[in-house]
């Protein structure tokens, strides 16, 4: 369907990317879950995000990992490792936690975007650290790096209109079409403001970009 185009991946051949140096500094993980019947979820806005980041920065996200898809990418001179966490989504501290190991990340450099039903639909905040607030993703990465002081962005997905619906099926339910295309929009702000906390500009991203 044409309006899901935007979040297509492209292909190999289109990529050309800048080449990467120095050690890998920074972490950028989107939650999801893996599974084509997940794709375009709402408890997939993490993942979709990070297709709109390999797209923007020319750079794939397709090599297994440290239980995650992977890819690197310079960002403000920056050497980043991209994660599509692939241990679904109440496991995704395990992915995380072993990539920060492995290259002596601290929490501080590691920049993780997730969805939110707390926040209203269309809608992003930035915040330092913190709780988990109910999510279990988030929960799982406190846990496997024993802290909460890493940043974060949040996609507001909303919360249910019926409130007698089941959590779980809520947030496993598919983005209307309406709703892709005004997510789009927020998710290409999201790269934005991933780009400035890289960049040590997480003041600027929270006053610009957060709703």
């Amino acid at each position: 369907m044409k309006f899901l185009a935007f979040f297509k991946k492209k292909k190999k051949e289109e990529m050309l990317s800048e080449p990467v140096h120095g050690p890998v500094e920074y972490i950028i993980a989107g939650l999801g879950n893996p599974g084509k019947e997940y794709e375009y979820t709402r408890h997939n806005a993490g993942f979709l995000f990070m297709d709109v980041l390999s797209n923007h920065l020319h750079t794939p996200i397709d090599r297994l990992k440290f239980q995650a898809l992977c890819g690197e990418a310079m960002i403000g001179g920056h050497r980043c490792l991209l994660m599509r966490p692939q241990t679904f989504m109440n496991l995704s501290g395990n992915a995380v936690g072993a990539a920060a190991a492995f290259y002596k990340i601290p929490p501080e450099h590691i920049l993780i975007v997730f969805d939110d039903i707390s926040l209203p639909f269309g809608t992003l905040r930035i915040r330092r650290k913190g709780s988990a607030g109910g999510h279990n993703g988030i929960k799982s990465i406190i846990y496997q790096l024993n802290s909460d002081q890493f940043p974060r962005i949040k996609i507001g997905v909303g919360d249910r209109a019926d409130r007698e619906e089941e959590l779980k099926d809520y947030v496993l339910g598919q983005f209307s079409k309406a709703e892709l295309d005004e997510l789009k929009h927020e998710l290409q702000t999201a790269v934005a403001a991933a780009e400035l906390i890289v960049g040590g500009n997480i003041e600027q991203a929270m006053n610009q970009y957060s709703r």
